[in-house]
């Protein structure tokens, strides 16, 4: 049986019929399948080990070299096209009625309120999603911060 977490309150097409959750967390609790947008999320933050029961451990930081070369040995290891998200992607799990993170932790346990890579440029600088209040800035890529890899589906 998957674990349902429904953040949208989609309604059923038919009466009396129920809801899609937005959300579906996989049987071994390591991966999150997004209905809304159809792609695949790794549960855990980069550098936690993810179970039925939530995440584990401290996740790590990266600089975007790095970020990229984790994204590339987990696709390689697990045979799953395992990437950085772009901006869009990342900034739609971010869930604004919540702070410090703002994002379910119920879907995304032990995820930090502070900011996560994505792939998406700015020049030189790259963006990044704040966790904290959900905001979307750029910083230079050099700096450290969390990862969190997406696959489509």
């Amino acid at each position: 049986m998957q674990n349902e977490t429904d953040n949208s309150q989609p309604q059923a097409d038919n009466p009396g019929e129920q809801p899609t959750a937005r959300f579906i967390i996989s049987e071994d609790g390591t991966e999150v399948t997004d209905n809304k947008t159809g792609l695949i999320w790794r549960r855990c933050a980069e550098g936690m080990t993810a179970s039925i029961d939530g995440c584990t451990g401290i996740p790590g930081v990266y600089d975007l070299e790095a970020a990229l070369a984790l994204a590339n040995r987990e696709a390689k290891a697990t045979s799953q096209a395992w990437r950085l998200p772009n901006v869009e992607e990342l900034s739609s799990i971010v869930d604004t009625s919540r702070k410090d993170p703002s994002i379910d932790t119920d879907v995304f346990p032990g995820t930090p309120g502070s900011a996560f890579f994505t792939s998406s440029p700015d020049g030189s600088l790259s963006w990044f999603v704040s966790f904290y209040v959900g905001k979307v800035y750029s910083d230079y890529s050099q700096i450290l911060h969390h990862v969190r890899l997406v696959r489509s589906s």
